[in-house]
């Protein structure tokens, strides 16, 4: 006999989960005390239950496996909804465990109680409250399915703190095979006709290229096809980004004259992204009522395709299984030379650094261009959300196996857990975080844990003491009018050296070169900018 919270472990495990990351709370003790003497998975103590799941999540990215957060119930879930909802917007697996109220309390407005089945009803893939002992091991097999297969996302367990201390016969949930789909033999033959007649073929790369790691693999398929190639909304780091065949990225608004050229594309073939709002400009691209584009759309998740925009060709299994079906073409394609070049004329345009003739601080943008050119080639960069963040996606040329971290969601906080993460993961790789004064002031109390680990992080720390992406909202509908968007911020200097950091200020353009030598030092960093707001207020 076993407790519930120890075959609960012994699941993880099994399950390939070696990391976890918690907030303690009484509500989920039994779960922490079968955590005790474990050397095959590790609890990471974090400050707030928003930075346990931001961990999670970027945990998950580098794996591929889903990301555990375990929170207490009430105040500790309620903390953890923002990791839910970003699970859910970037398609990432994650198993949010809660502790709840004991069975006897249930569904009598106990103490903290929360029913998380209508609490997450609308952002989680699945909720379960585990109340019957025996059935641990079905309710977390169930959990990793749904949080891994078709299009990833979260998952929620509540689990009553009586049921985790209660002795069970149920067996260690063992990892079940992963549900794998084949393109159809007549689908094949109609794609390989497209792409051979194709003159315009465009390709957007989604987030399932890299949850199959599928980066090698698409590179080589779109060069044997000879397929220009975006990336879809902040996944820069499944392509090349200096690749000839490189055409840019879709991202929050991106300049009419190049989506123009994007359009006269006569074969769109999506792989592994979803059409949302962002990635099709406003669901404008592919236009509706399309007649001279055939859209191609690939997706693991039957749901996913079709959704906005009807199809031509639709194709339920992952990327990496159409790549490997299709194979290569039987002769030699069409020269694609002048559509190639037309499309990385409009990418060029994008990534030209600005000139600014500012007097209060310093353009963001040159620091993110000096930290682009000098990235090494294994980095991990984490970006949190915010003005700060855009140049990144233009300016920095990332190439696989550099990886970006960001939320999809435009979730804040992001940055500095999905750094210290990320270094828990990849000891060995250089981490840089990118985050803004109003993030970090979110969840920046997670260097904590960098600093007991001893973990060599890089955080470059925008401060300009204002949300200013919500600035430039209102100077843009409401000029002059501008409402609880400025703050006052702490010494970052002192909070940075009470981290344990080495600390860097950056007050003028000139400063900067000093930043490729703090990149390359060992040790924890924190590079505070005096950034400057003129440099991206509307005129």
């Amino acid at each position: 006999m076993s407790t519930v919270g120890q075959i609960l472990v012994d699941s993880l495990v099994a399950n390939g989960i070696d990391r976890l990351f918690c907030v303690a709370g009484e509500s989920y003790i039994g779960l922490l005390d079968a955590l005790w003497g474990r050397k095959e998975i590790e609890a990471v103590a974090c400050r707030h239950e928003a930075g346990a799941g931001f961990m999670a999540l970027a945990d998950a990215r580098l794996t591929g496996r889903p990301g555990v957060a375990c929170v207490s119930r009430g105040p500790g879930a309620s903390n953890a909804a923002i990791a839910v909802h970003t699970a859910q917007q970037d398609g990432v697996p994650l198993i949010l465990i809660v502790g709840q109220v004991p069975r006897r309390n249930s569904r009598r407005d106990a103490f903290q109680e929360i029913d998380y089945g209508r609490m997450f009803g609308s952002i989680a893939k699945w909720t379960a409250e585990l109340l019957d002992p025996d059935r641990v091991s079905e309710v977390l097999l169930r959990a990793v399915q749904v949080a891994t297969q078709g299009q990833p996302g979260p998952v929620v367990i509540a689990i009553p703190e009586d049921v985790l201390d209660a002795q069970t016969t149920a067996p260690i949930a063992l990892p079940q095979a992963a549900i794998a789909a084949a393109p159809a033999p007549l689908d094949l033959a109609i794609l390989r006709e497209w792409l051979s007649r194709a003159s315009r073929p465009l390709v957007i790369a989604g987030g399932d290229i890299g949850r199959c790691d599928a980066r090698e693999a698409l590179r080589l398929f779109v060069e044997c096809w000879v397929l220009p190639t975006a990336v879809s909304f902040r996944n820069h780091d499944l392509f090349p980004n200096t690749h000839r065949l490189y055409a840019g990225d879709l991202g929050l608004a991106n300049p009419p004259q190049q989506m123009a050229v994007m359009g006269e594309s006569d074969l769109l073939l999506v792989f592994g992204a979803r059409l949302s709002d962002i990635t099709t400009q406003g669901f404008t691209f592919p236009r509706p009522g399309r007649t001279h584009m055939l859209l191609v759309h690939v997706h693991p998740d039957h749901t996913v395709i079709g959704t906005h925009f009807a199809a031509d060709l639709g194709i339920a299994c992952s990327t990496r299984a159409l790549i490997n079906a299709v194979g290569e073409p039987h002769s030699s394609v069409k020269s694609r030379e002048a559509w190639i070049d037309r499309l990385r004329a409009e990418q060029r345009k994008i990534t030209r650094p600005s000139s600014f003739d500012v007097d209060d601080g310093v353009p963001f943008e040159s620091v993110v261009d000096v930290i682009g050119r000098h990235l090494p080639g294994d980095a991990i960069v984490t970006l949190d959300a915010g003005t700060f963040a855009a140049p990144a996606y233009r300016l920095i040329p990332f190439t696989p196996p550099q990886r970006l971290l960001a939320p999809a969601s435009g979730a804040m906080g992001f940055g500095v857990p999905a750094a210290v993460a990320a270094a828990l993961r990849a000891p060995r790789r250089p981490v840089i975080c990118l985050v803004g004064d109003g993030g970090f002031l979110m969840t920046g109390n997670e260097l904590a844990v960098a600093s007991e680990r001893r973990l060599p992080l890089k955080i470059i720390l925008s401060e300009n003491g204002m949300y200013a992406s919500i600035r430039i909202h209102q100077e843009r509908a409401y000029p002059g009018r501008a409402v609880a968007t400025t703050f006052t911020n702490p010494d970052f200097e002192l909070l940075g050296r009470a981290f344990g950091c080495t600390v860097t200020r950056i007050r003028s353009s000139g400063d900067l070169v000093s930043l490729p030598e703090v990149l390359a030092r060992p040790g924890l960093e924190l590079v505070i900018v005096a950034t400057s707001v003129k440099a991206v207020m509307p005129e």
